[in-house]
């Protein structure tokens, strides 16, 4: 680069100007300075306006630390959809092809979080990922992505118990949500390790004895049931579960915004994600498949599987063996499960809502953020949407409850596309606008080849969740009904993409129109070039050990 090009004001290592969104370490001393019951969010005066200037964007807390980021990645998403739709599936494919499907999404959601990952050690401001689609693709489809996020968290199921313990733990703001996301995660994670070792133990036949496994078990229900089930209608069918087990996984590039220091914690919880996928995801759902047979009653769990964790394979393997209490233990994983679901509704749903406050995209209130760090406005908002839980309880409820759902059931999907193309995107302006990808403290594994991996992914299965919305499993073809509870998300996002639109005026954006600097966080290069020669250093394969899992 030339010293013309170094002079002329693009961000270069040399030299680095100061976000443009205002001064990080100014709100951070502004919430220190105030008293320990309203920075914690427990007296009156905590609920006033936190007087910000002009950081509208950074005037959230920064208050979430390292061991916060990587369990919010790491278990994060592991849930419901993990512990009970994985039954589901398991029924309506078979152990094969609940395994390869969840592969197939894992890849996805490996280069989807690495490119999330990328985008958020360079931007960590907030509304993360809508923020992202926004200044790199189109500030219309940024607007349609804002509005389907937080349409897919405030259709989140709670009722009484769960709604009030999810308001105690919000009056503490993100650091509550944080706090809430890392011990439940602890606990979450800690129960699949005991499920595998479990598994290993029942698959080698050393289960109770009069029980189901009680001698060798092996892959017997890979021949007998069979290892597939429903065709390839089942196998487009289960994408669509798989897809929804990993919702909540991009949360971690939300937090960003929130952590202390983005560019030493995001990437090492961006690399867990790799473990969550491999261990956790994968190799669990590869024992169930072992362990239960895809044709057991038990799975069906009635009309809602979600409606009875009873219908978890996670539960039933312990009634099989005959496991005394472990059943009722797994029970108890899945409510805190749901209960972290809640919260996690809670801080996406109402992050988002306040950055399209913030960039005029939703009523100005919803930008308030209150002396303790709370976008206040924005999480009450999403908390009133908690009651309509209580619809399931009527006559009519569970068809009305399907259509809550139908609006978010493919709204993981459109954000994850948009993340990858954002970084495709950001990419060609970058190199476009004079840099190197040597700038870059933290790049995507995969590189911009993944996110094209990862973008092509999320097309194959919304073209595969349209496929089964017409053709379902159970045969024939689908009338209107069943079409768009099955894909009502697409008209959704499309009606928003026009609105924002019309509102806004703005279309596509031309790689010369993209904006690159502002926002960007400050960087310690002299820090980040000495990272770097010590894993030029190494051994190759330690330092392909260390970038991807270190």
């Amino acid at each position: 680069m030339s010293s013309e090009e170094k002079g002329s004001g693009r961000l270069t290592p040399e030299k680095e100007a100061a976000p443009a969104f205002g001064s990080t370490s100014e709100v951070i001393r502004t919430r220190d300075q105030e008293g320990f019951f309203t920075r914690n969010g427990l007296n009156l005066s905590s609920f006033k306006k936190r007087d910000i200037g002009d950081a509208s964007v950074e005037s959230l807390d920064r208050s979430l630390k390292t061991r916060h980021m990587h369990m919010i990645s790491i278990g994060g998403s592991i849930g419901a959809g993990f512990f009970v739709g994985s039954g589901k599936a398991l029924r309506t494919g078979g152990p094969a092809t609940l395994l390869i499907d969840f592969i197939i999404i894992g890849v996805m959601m490996f280069n989807t979080v690495y490119a999330l990952g990328e985008l958020a050690v360079m931007f960590p401001v907030s509304g993360g990922f809508y923020t992202y689609s926004t200044r790199f693709i189109d500030p219309s489809w940024g607007f349609a992505m804002g509005w389907n996020y937080v349409l897919q968290w405030s259709s989140a199921v709670w009722i009484t118990v769960f709604l009030v313990a999810i308001l105690i733990v919000n009056v503490f703001g993100a650091l509550g949500y944080a706090e809430e996301e890392f011990w439940a995660a602890v606990l979450k994670l800690g129960a699949i390790i005991v499920f595998m070792i479990i598994a290993v133990v029942l698959i080698c036949g050393g289960g109770p004895k009069g029980s189901q496994y009680d001698e060798y078990w092996g892959a017997r229900l890979w021949y007998e049931p069979g290892a597939f089930a429903n065709g390839f209608r089942g196998f487009c069918s289960v994408f669509v579960t798989a897809a929804f087990s990993f919702s909540g996984t991009e949360l971690v590039g939300l937090a960003a915004a929130e952590a202390k220091n983005p560019l030493k914690s995001l990437p090492g919880a961006i690399k867990q994600v790799f473990w969550r996928i491999t261990l956790f995801y994968v190799l669990g759902l590869f024992f169930v498949g072992l362990l239960v047979a895809h044709n057991d009653e038990n799975l069906l769990g009635g009309a809602n599987p979600y409606a009875d964790i009873n219908a978890s394979p996670f539960v039933l393997v312990g009634k099989y063996a005959n496991l005394k209490g472990y059943d009722s233990f797994m029970n108890v994983i899945i409510l805190v499960s749901v209960l972290s679901i809640g919260v996690s509704a809670v801080y996406g749903g109402s992050r988002t809502l306040t950055a399209l406050a913030q960039q005029g995209y939703a009523p100005k209130i919803f930008s308030y953020i209150d002396r303790s760090g709370r976008p206040l406005y924005s999480v009450l908002l999403v908390i009133a949407c908690g009651p309509l839980a209580y619809i399931n309880l009527s006559a009519s409820g569970p068809e009305v409850f399907d259509w809550l759902l139908a609006l978010s059931g493919l709204a993981a999907l459109f954000t994850w596309g948009s993340i990858c193309f954002a970084h495709i995107r950001f990419r060609a302006a970058w190199a476009r606008q004079g840099h190197t990808t040597d700038e870059i403290p933290f790049k995507a594994a995969g590189g911009v080849w993944g996110s094209y991996l990862g973008l092509a992914l999320n097309v194959l299965v919304l073209i595969a969740q349209f496929y089964t919305a017409i053709c379902p499993v159970g045969g024939g073809f689908n009338d209107a009904e069943g079409f768009f509870k099955s894909y009502l998300a697409m008209p959704i996002v499309i009606l928003f993409w026009v609105i924002g639109f019309f509102w806004k005026r703005t279309g596509w954006l031309k790689l010369d129109q993209i904006d690159i600097d502002s926002g960007r966080r400050e960087l310690d290069w002299e820090e980040i070039n000495a990272y770097r020669a010590r894993l030029a250093a190494m051994p190759a394969w330690k330092r392909i050990l260390y970038v991807l899992f270190v």
